[in-house]
């Protein structure tokens, strides 16, 4: 008795060894984006899912943990909706957020026992981290060209050839294609640029914090 019962007790503690292990790699990676669930975050929620999966073992009768688990994907789906956030167009955190549903799924299935399958879904997510990085790089165009309306609240000739003049530090070519008087009084502009893919955000955010675009699409 003495025996198995030491057997469980070494067998939790390489399951907390390894799901640590498994917390720190996930989140080194987003720590080191600066995002707001990092490396502590993403380790604690390992190691909790692996504990509430283990106490589940221990203490409930037979096929309650496997309602425990699916409660704690539940949970864990709630705080991964938490980081997600819109800004102008853009949305952020669903990479983040994903991760967080990952280092709980990883937590539990160490917390199952299943180590061959977690060495086999934590190598695969880390494929899918850092590999895609590269893929973007190598396949993706770094250029893009992209058709711009601008609404401008202003329809003078001065504050047309400015915008336009500020718009070449995010372009690298850019072409005027139509100029239209609204009825509200407005200018609509549109133009055909053609610019560097990571400018794009820095265009967005820069014609929304302009004092005299009403709107625009990209």
């Amino acid at each position: 008795m003495e025996d198995v019962n030491l057997y469980y007790q070494l067998s939790d503690i390489w399951k907390a060894v390894f799901a640590l292990f498994a917390g720190i790699i996930l989140g080194y990676e987003r720590e080191s984006k600066d995002k707001s669930a990092g490396l502590k975050t993403i380790t604690i929620i390992t190691l909790g899912s692996t504990l509430l999966c283990i106490i589940s073992q221990n203490y409930s009768v037979v096929g309650d943990s496997y309602t425990i688990a699916a409660g704690v994907i539940t949970g864990i789906g709630f705080l991964g909706a938490g980081v997600i956030y819109k800004a102008g167009f853009n949305i952020y955190g669903l990479t983040t957020a994903g991760i967080i549903w990952a280092s709980a799924a990883i937590g539990l299935a160490i917390g199952f026992g299943e180590f061959k399958l977690t060495g086999i879904f934590l190598g695969s997510t880390l494929v899918i981290i850092y590999g895609t990085q590269l893929f973007q790089k190598l396949l993706i165009p770094a250029n893009i060209i992209k058709s711009l309306h601008i609404e401008l609240k202003v329809a003078g000739i001065p504050h047309r050839l400015q915008l336009i003049e500020k718009l070449k530090a995010y372009t690298k070519y850019q072409s005027l294609t139509k100029t239209k008087l609204l009825e509200n009084g407005h200018l609509l502009l549109e133009f055909d640029i053609y610019m560097p893919r990571i400018n794009q955000h820095d265009l967005e955010n820069f014609l929304l914090a302009h004092p005299e675009v009403a709107s625009f699409e990209v």
